[in-house]
């Protein structure tokens, strides 16, 4: 007669037979890999400092970035390019932590309906996203994004902005205190429209090509003197 009884004591043969026991084990193991992975990373200057040229959101980007989030449109566009050839030809230099620092929460994402956002600002005029917003097919006529013809008929809501700066310096934006006393004045009058483009324009202006290039320009014209020394 064979022996079915339960396994005694902690051997693999238990483990393998407890649903119980096999979840709390694979929790625990997957929480300890998870601190060692995540914890050190909130000590590593990379990770927790701002890179060279970058500076908080205005008023105005503020308030754009909160239309970004609000209408979306984070579920079609991601904002981190990774570092590969096909990802840097297309869009630009990869993303580094140090460029989000001051982003609450990250908008980083993993969906690419449309093409990432990381490296838009400055790519194309105001005009261009003002008619892309209205009706993306009037400048990429295959394109399945919706439009945004609202926008354009509502201002921002400028008096909730001193409130919202101060908890972003709370979470160490670098805000003045002219700065948020300034911010309601700042964006008065201005539609969301306005204010959605302000960001776009902003976004990956602080590593972008010709960033990078000046700033090694600048480098080397500092290194030459030492060298000849």
């Amino acid at each position: 007669m064979s022996d079915h009884s339960t396994p005694k004591g902690f051997t693999h043969e238990r483990i393998e037979t407890s649903n119980f026991l096999m979840i709390v084990l694979v929790t625990l193991v997957v929480a300890i890999g998870g601190i060692v992975e995540i914890v050190p990373l909130f000590f590593q200057k990379s990770t927790t400092q701002p890179i060279e040229g970058l500076k908080p959101y205005t008023a105005l980007q503020v308030a754009g970035r909160d239309i970004y989030v609000r209408e979306g449109c984070y579920n079609c566009h991601s904002q981190m390019i990774r570092p590969f050839q096909a990802e840097t030809l297309r869009y630009g230099p990869y993303s580094v932590a140090g460029e989000f620092v001051y982003d609450h929460p990250f908008q980083w994402g993993s969906k690419r309906t449309g093409p990432d956002l990381a490296r838009v600002g400055g790519r194309y005029s105001d005009e261009w996203h003002r008619v892309h917003l209205n009706n993306p097919r009037d400048v990429v006529p295959e394109s399945n994004m919706p439009a945004y013809p609202w926008l354009a008929g509502r201002n921002v809501d400028a008096e909730s902005l001193p409130k919202h700066m101060e908890a972003l310096r709370t979470l160490g934006a670098p805000y003045t205190d002219e700065e948020i006393a300034g911010a309601t004045e700042a964006a008065k009058g201005k539609t969301e429209l306005d204010a959605l483009i302000a960001y776009l324009q902003v976004l990956g202006t602080a590593r972008s090509a010709s960033t990078l290039a000046a700033q090694e320009k600048t480098a080397a014209a500092d290194a030459a003197p030492a060298a000849s020394n």
